[in-house]
């Protein structure tokens, strides 16, 4: 315990070291981040500010698990499937800010390079002998074999996490402190099985996402963009397929799932009815419509979080 909690506190401080840097070299290439002009009007304030800051999550994590965590760990597997995801939304920020639009790659080209990358992780997980694809239940005694089903469930996985907390990004500290709060509760979980490269892996990325917050926390000087939060999910959810606990993501990362139902039942209700059931999704937006201010929704998803973590893992031990 005592080393995680160092681990965390190197990854936050690598943070605030690079940081700056980092900010200062994407305001230098302008690299400003475009605003959605149909969003809430309060955003359009926000143009300008640098976007592509998942970079210093995404650097701060390298070096931590390089340095505590041998290469041929599962750490260093996680670590590859997330910077392959950052390096997909890196794509992604750069069209973005080059082309000054509010759209980058394509709907296409993105989940073409997510589900490859995912499919990789499948079929290394499915060829690894000493690897337990099990899945485990909850309030059972009983673990899931999906047999040939587990390279497409490897693939729904992580294709899901990374567009969900994709879709959270969308208020200062939202994204970086609701996946902060669901890495506590994955050191945990990773620790109490025994998986102490994975534990170690949670408490780096942990730490960098609270070192992300110092500069991206209202009013934010620097927005992670596509590169942290495709990266950021799909970091989530390696560490729940390495743990068999991919079940209990779904509650620890609520968060995440209701942002992108809202999603998905908003598009539904105006292709079906052409009327929509929330203001604006996802729906952290829809509170902003309704009135509240955005630190408000940002502090009270942060509460949501922590019970639904603490929930998720009171589920685990029992």
């Amino acid at each position: 315990m005592g080393k995680l909690m160092l681990i965390v506190i190197v990854a936050f401080f690598l943070c605030l070291l690079i940081g700056p840097s980092i900010i200062n070299w994407l305001r230098h290439l302008k690299f400003g981040q475009s605003i959605r002009q149909e969003g809430p009007k309060s955003h359009l304030q926000k143009a300008g500010i640098p976007t592509m800051g998942g970079l210093i999550i995404l650097v701060s994590l390298t070096l931590t698990v390089l340095f505590f965590c041998p290469l041929n760990s599962p750490a260093f597997l996680c670590l590859l499937v997330t910077l392959g995801y950052g390096i997909i939304g890196f794509l992604d920020d750069f069209i973005i800010v080059v082309k000054k639009r509010s759209l980058g790659l394509t709907a296409r080209q993105k989940l073409f390079a997510q589900i490859f990358i995912a499919g990789l992780l499948g079929m290394y997980l499915w060829t690894d002998t000493g690897f337990n694809r099990e899945i485990i239940l909850p309030f059972t005694n009983f673990n899931l074999d999906l047999g040939y089903l587990y390279i497409p469930f490897v693939i729904l996985v992580l294709v899901s996490a990374s567009n969900a907390v994709n879709l959270t990004d969308g208020l200062d500290g939202l994204a970086g402190g609701t996946m902060a709060i669901a890495l506590i509760a994955y050191s945990f979980l990773s620790l109490s099985l025994q998986n102490y490269s994975l534990a170690i892996f949670s408490s780096a990325l942990l730490g960098a996402c609270l070192g992300f917050l110092w500069f991206n926390c209202h009013p934010a000087q620097v927005f992670m963009g596509d590169t942290g939060s495709l990266a950021l999910g799909a970091a989530l959810a390696s560490v729940a397929l390495l743990t068999g606990t991919e079940i209990f993501l779904l509650i620890i990362g609520g968060i995440f799932v209701m942002e992108a139902l809202s999603v998905i039942i908003q598009v539904t209700s105006f292709k079906l009815t052409g009327k929509r059931v929330f203001r604006m999704s996802p729906i952290h937006h829809h509170f902003e419509l309704l009135g509240w201010k955005e630190t408000k929704v940002v502090a009270r998803f942060y509460l949501l979080a922590v019970l639904l973590a603490l929930g998720g893992l009171f589920i685990f031990l029992d």
